[in-house]
């Protein structure tokens, strides 16, 4: 490109696109990384790009949240049934589970601190990204798009908000973690008599295990997709402010002060 070598490739990458995935290197808050890791273990890794050490923790917490009967003991805490919280809880499933939630607490936060640094330098970079990847899988490019849209066809579904932005792997597994444990918890049945008014029967049908796993999910992709579309578009807006002075901007071109 431009005045640029042929093989120069940039140290520092802003981001990367394949036929069916974007993703991104851009500033985050430690501290909002390190709290999605204690809402569901795993997602913090996700909201930095590392999907399959995130997914990789994902199940490791469905496992051990259902082994410890975590949800219920929560739900019954929460109730005053503290008694109760204390009979159902699997301690020895639990003690494992508290030490490895720390260890991602720690992690995640301390990967986000030094992703952060890489992303100042990476801006100050050109982008070294290619607009559009095309093979015999898929297509996909960089886009300007609806911060809110993303966010609202997020919350309608999740999961389609990340599948919009080309981010496939995200998408899927957030579709599938939804649909599975919506189905699990009985959550649209009980939507369902909510609507016709059979409000004492919707305690009976919701199984809390399953359903306490829904907010954090569903306030996730909401979260997460909105801010990856602000972020998509910035890099656009890069990429293309980069090949437009590489190839149609005079050299000699006096720059403002």
């Amino acid at each position: 490109m431009g005045n640029n070598p042929i093989n120069w490739k940039a140290r520092y990458q802003r981001g990367f696109i394949s036929s069916y995935n974007i993703n991104l290197v851009y500033q985050k808050n430690p501290w909002v990384v390190a709290w999605w890791s204690i809402a569901f273990p795993g997602l913090g890794y996700i909201l930095l790009g590392k999907s399959l050490k995130g997914i990789i923790f994902l199940v490791w917490e469905l496992i051990i949240n259902m082994k410890s009967s975590i949800n219920t003991a929560i739900l019954y805490s929460f109730t005053g049934n503290f008694d109760l919280a204390k009979q159902v809880v699997d301690s020895r499933w639990l003690l494992l589970y508290v030490s490895v939630l720390i260890f991602m607490m720690w992690d995640s936060y301390h990967i986000t601190v030094e992703l952060n640094k890489i992303s100042i330098l990476a801006e100050r970079e050109k982008p070294n990204i290619e607009f559009m990847a095309l093979n015999s899988l898929g297509l996909n490019f960089l886009k300007h798009v609806n911060p809110w849209l993303i966010a609202g066809w997020s919350a309608f579904m999740p999961g389609l908000g990340y599948l919009y932005l080309q981010r496939l792997n995200i998408g899927v597994v957030s579709l599938i973690l939804w649909i599975s444990i919506s189905v699990l918890s009985r959550l649209y049945e009980a939507i369902q008599l909510t609507a016709v008014g059979s409000f004492n029967e919707v305690a009976a049908v919701l199984n809390p295990q399953w359903f306490l796993f829904l907010p954090s999910i569903l306030g996730f992709v909401v979260y997460g997709s909105y801010v990856d579309a602000v972020e998509i578009n910035k890099l656009f807006k890069a990429e293309q402010g980069s090949y437009l002075e590489d190839n149609y901007q005079d050299p000699a071109f006096a720059l403002p002060v």
